[in-house]
C-alpha cells in the first residue's frame, strides 16, 4: 500500500535518511523505533506528503484513505466533543453540520414563514444522513470516546474546555472513528490511563486495515505489532516479530557484528604486523606487496553501533524505620462528591505499592494525602518521623523556571555539589553535550519530566510517591528507570499505567473499586494471576 523506495532526506545539516527503504502491506501491524530524533515524525510527514524526500519516493497506492494522528493536534473548541469526532469522518460529518444547522431554523421564530421550505429541507438533509450511516455514526463515536474514558458528561460538553491530554484522545478518536486503510499513530499510548490502553489495544488488534505506529509501551507495542521498522543512522531496517523478538534479534545481530569485527581486527593486524616486519627485506618484497594488495581489497567490518545507555545508580538513601506512613479513617470529599470514607491503609519499610484504578477512584488523590499536598477531611495521615519523602508529581514539571538552562536549574537545587557530578547527573537522564545549556522554557514533555526525576533522585529520599512516573519517558529512559529502581533499597508508592514498570517494580497492589478498597500482596504480576484482570474491571 505504501512504499518507501532509496529515499533520502536532509533537515539542515543532519542526514536523516540516506537510501532508506521499506513498505507497509495491507494488514500488517508494524512497530517504528529509533532513537530520539532518529526520524520518526520526518518519516510520518513524508507518507502523508507534508514533506518530500530529496531523493527517491514515497509511493501510495491510488485511492487509499490515510488517517494521521500526531502529538500536535491543533486548535479544538466551540462544539461538543462528539460533534469533533463526528467531523473527522468524513462527508457525513458535513451533512451532520447542516443537520444542526436545519434544526436550528426550525426552532427559530423568526422564520416561521419559511416552515414549508425548512421542513422540506430538513428531510433531504435528514435522509442523506441517514443514507451515510449517520445515526450510527454518532453511537460509534460514542462508543469510541467511552473506550477512551470519555464520561457522557465529557461527551456532551465543549471540547475547548478540555485539557491538553484530554485533547489528544478527541484527536485520536477522530482517526479511530474514520477507520481509514492505513492509520499512522504517533505516540497513541500517550495520555492513555491502562483502561483505554487495555481497550485501544483490542481495537487495533481487530483493525483490517495497515498500521504504522511509534510507542514508548513496550507492552503496548508488544501486543499490537507483528513486525518492526528501526530507523537508526538514516537506514531503514525491518525485522519480523514483535517488540521483544526485535530486542532479541537486535542483540543477536549487535553481538554477530562485534564478533566479526574482533576476527577481522585480529587478522588485519596479523598481516599488518608481517608487513611491518618484512617491508625493508627485498627477500620478501614480493609477499609484502602481495600482503599489501590484499589488504586494500578486503571490505572493512564496522563495529555495531552502540547505542547510548548510561545507568543511574541511587545513593544509599537514609533508612527509615519500620512505619513509613499510616492513615487511619480518612474521609476526603470534593464537594458533594466523596472519595474516601473511612480508609484504612498502612505503608511499612520497603514495601512498594501500586495503586490501581479507574479514572476518578482518587489514586492521586491517595498520593496527594500521604504527601501532605492535600489535608483530609476527616481521620488522620501519619509519616513516620526518619521518613525522607520524595514526591514526583505532573505539576512539578510546571514549577520549573522557564529562563533557567537546565545546569543552572541543577546548579540551583544542589549547590554544594561539584560540577562534574552535576553533568554525570544530567548525562544519565539523556542530557549530555550541549543539551544542558538548553532553557527549561524549550523543553517537550518528557525533557522535563526526565529533568524533576533528575533533582529528586540526586539525594535520594527513603520513601518515593510516584505519579505516572514514565508519562512522556521514552523506550530506553524508562528502561534505565526502572533498572534503577530495581536496585533502590527505600520504599515505594506509585500511580502507573505502563504495565512493564508495574510488573518490574510492584510488590503490592491497593486497588481502588466501587465496591471499597482492596489490597493484594505480591506485585502486579500476582495480581494479574489472582483476579483474572488487568485493571480495576476489565477482564484479561
Amino acid at each position: 500500500m505504501i512504499r518507501l523506495d532509496k529515499i533520502g532526506k536532509q533537515n539542515g545539516k543532519q542526514i536523516v535518511f540516506i537510501e532508506a527503504s521499506a513498505a507497509l502491506q495491507k494488514g500488517e501491524k508494524i512497530g517504528l523505533v529509533g532513537p530520539n530524533g532518529a526520524g520518526k515524525t520526518t518519516l510520518f510527514r513524508l507518507i502523508i506528503g507534508e514533506e518530500q524526500p530529496d531523493e527517491g519516493q514515497v509511493a501510495t497506492d491510488r485511492g487509499i484513505t490515510i488517517g494521521y494522528f500526531s502529538q500536535d493536534v491543533g486548535e479544538m473548541a466551540g462544539r461538543s466533543v462528539v460533534a469533533e469526532v463526528m467531523d473527522g469522518a468524513g462527508p457525513v460529518s458535513a451533512i451532520a453540520a447542516e443537520l444542526r444547522e436545519a434544526e436550528t431554523a426550525l426552532a427559530d421564530p423568526d422564520r416561521a414563514d419559511e416552515m414549508d421550505a425548512l421542513i422540506e429541507r430538513y428531510g433531504e438533509v435528514q435522509a442523506r444522513f441517514e443514507e451515510l450511516g449517520g445515526y450510527a455514526l454518532e453511537g460509534r463515536a460514542q462508543e469510541v470516546l467511552a473506550g477512551l474514558s470519555f464520561s457522557q458528561e465529557m461527551m456532551d460538553g465543549d471540547v475547548g474546555a478540555l485539557s491538553g491530554g484530554w485533547k489528544m484522545r478527541v484527536a485520536l478518536a477522530r482517526i479511530l472513528l474514520m477507520n481509514p486503510d492505513v492509520m499512522l499513530l504517533d505516540e497513541p499510548s500517550n495520555h492513555l490511563d491502562i483502561e483505554s490502553l487495555i481497550w485501544l489495544e483490542g481495537l487495533l488488534k481487530g483493525y483490517e486495515g495497515a498500521l504504522l505506529m511509534t510507542s514508548h509501551d513496550r507492552e503496548f507495542m508488544n501486543r499490537v505489532v507483528s513486525k518492526v521498522i528501526e530507523i537508526d543512522g538514516g537506514a531503514l531496517t525491518t525485522f519480523s516479530g514483535d517488540y521483544a523478538f526485535y530486542e532479541q534479534q537486535r542483540a543477536l545481530n549487535e553481538a554477530q557484528q562485534q564478533a566479526q569485527f574482533e576476527r577481522q581486527q585480529a587478522m588485519l593486524a596479523k598481516e599488518i604486523k608481517f608487513i611491518e616486519r618484512f617491508k625493508a627485506r627485498a627477500s620478501h618484497a614480493a609477499q609484502v606487496q602481495s600482503r599489501v594488495k590484499k589488504l586494500d581489497k578486503i571490505e572493512r567490518v564496522e563495529p555495531p553501533k552502540r547505542r547510548q545507555t548510561v545507568m543511574f545508580e541511587f545513593q544509599p538513601a537514609p533508612r527509615s524505620g519500620d512505619d513509613v506512613v499510616s492513615l487511619k479513617k480518612v474521609a476526603k470529599r470534593y464537594g458533594s462528591r466523596t472519595i474516601y470514607d473511612g480508609l484504612d491503609f498502612a505503608v511499612r519499610r520497603r514495601e512498594r505499592w501500586c495503586v490501581m484504578g479507574i479514572n476518578g477512584a482518587g489514586k492521586s488523590t491517595l498520593l496527594k494525602l500521604v504527601t501532605g499536598t492535600t489535608a483530609p477531611d476527616d481521620g488522620t495521615v501519619s509519616v513516620g518521623g526518619t521518613v525522607k519523602l520524595g514526591y514526583f508529581a505532573q505539576h512539578a514539571m510546571d514549577l520549573l523556571d522557564g529562563d533557567l538552562t537546565i545546569f543552572q536549574d541543577l546548579e540551583s537545587s544542589f549547590p554544594q555539589a561539584g560540577q562534574g557530578s552535576l553533568r554525570a547527573l544530567a548525562g544519565c537522564f539523556g542530557f549530555s553535550g550541549d543539551d544542558v545549556e538548553k532553557r527549561c522554557r524549550v523543553l517537550s514533555g518528557g525533557e522535563k519530566a526526565r529533568l524533576v526525576m533528575a533533582k529528586m533522585l540526586f539525594d535520594p529520599p527513603n520513601f518515593l510517591v510516584l505519579d505516572e512516573p514514565t508519562n512522556h519517558l521514552d523506550l530506553g529512559t524508562k528502561e534505565m528507570l526502572i533498572r534503577a529502581l530495581a536496585g533502590y533499597e527505600g520504599t515505594m508508592l506509585f500511580v502507573s499505567h505502563d504495565r512493564h514498570f508495574l510488573a518490574a517494580l510492584s510488590n503490592r497492589v491497593l486497588e481502588l473499586t466501587p465496591d471499597g478498597v482492596h489490597q493484594y500482596g505480591g506485585g502486579y504480576t500476582e495480581y494479574v494471576a489472582r483476579t483474572g484482570q488487568e485493571a480495576p474491571g476489565l477482564r484479561s
